[in-house]
């Protein structure tokens, strides 16, 4: 498949205000923008929800990694001040499905042991190519699929080539030096790759991709209220990627009581644990791993 040059690339951070690393990126490149040149790139930075930064809160009124349904961001009844966010970076990058932006990396962090993750929105080639490169030059990186083909919620689904760098684990509102250079060692890699593919000398990229596709979220036990009834279990706490097979323990209840999977066939959890999941109704994402080409 043949794919024009990409030009324009947003590097998003504090799309969450509790997660630094981002925001910290953000303004550094900010700062020092020639570490993000490249000749044939123009790359812009988008700091994209300062007022919940300014709080340290992962949001003011509603989640602004929720809001980028093509709907929502078509109904002017939405208003809350993450919705009228969401519209503002739409009409900057976007408009969603004709974006002014070739490719969006969107920076995450998160309290679950997701070490060095690559969120893939779409499984369009390219993204899948980029994915085995970083895959292939760091065995750290693990590429996670979500739904293709669908309308995504998420503000990197503004464009169809990107990706979320999902790094963890890692408190809320804190930073790590580890990570933080890992995640901008990263970025550099994946404009390494923009800029290649642009000056017609692609790198090299394996044949075959071993990724994480979504399948389906799971919540804790609870009752009736709706109130917790256990907790993950300590056998799969830190356990992100490893495999889960049916009648291994997944939660405990309050009482000791262990709960086992269920499933007829293994799975790999991700985001298990994740703090700011637990109003979601989400105690960990199931996913099924699969070996695609690229």
């Amino acid at each position: 498949m043949i794919l024009n040059t990409i030009k324009n690339v947003a590097i998003v951070g504090g799309t969450h205000g509790n997660e630094f690393t981002g925001v910290y990126l953000v303004k550094k490149f900010d700062r020092l923008p020639h570490l993000i040149q490249r000749s044939s790139l123009e790359v812009s930075t988008l700091f994209a929800n300062p007022k919940a930064f300014e709080v340290n809160r992962r949001y003011i009124d509603r989640d602004l990694n929720r809001c980028f349904l093509r709907q929502d961001l078509e109904n002017p009844t939405f208003s809350s001040y993450e919705d009228r966010q969401a519209k503002i970076i739409n009409q900057k990058l976007g408009k969603k499905g004709a974006p002014k932006v070739d490719f969006i990396i969107d920076l995450h962090s998160t309290t679950a042991n997701m070490k060095l993750t690559i969120i893939l929105t779409t499984s369009h080639p390219f993204n899948l190519g980029l994915g085995a490169y970083l895959s292939c030059i760091n065995p750290l990186v693990k590429i996670c699929l979500l739904r293709s083909g669908v309308d995504s919620h998420v503000l990197s689904s503004i464009c169809e080539l990107g990706c979320v760098i999902e790094v963890g684990a890692i408190a809320q509102g804190v930073l790590n030096a580890t990570l933080f250079q890992q995640t901008e060692a990263l970025i550099q890699s994946i404009l390494d790759y923009l800029e290649a593919h642009n000056q017609g000398r692609p790198l090299p990229v394996p044949s075959e991709l071993t990724c994480y596709r979504y399948l389906e979220a799971i919540d804790y036990p609870r009752n009736e209220q709706g109130e917790l009834q256990g907790m993950i279990h300590p056998h799969l706490q830190f356990k992100d990627y490893e495999p889960l097979n049916p009648g291994d323990p997944m939660f405990l209840t309050f009482d000791g009581e262990a709960i086992a999977y269920e499933g007829k066939s293994t799975v790999y959890p991700i985001f298990i644990n994740e703090a700011a999941y637990y109003e979601k109704g989400i105690a960990m994402c199931l996913t099924e791993r699969v070996t695609v080409q690229t």
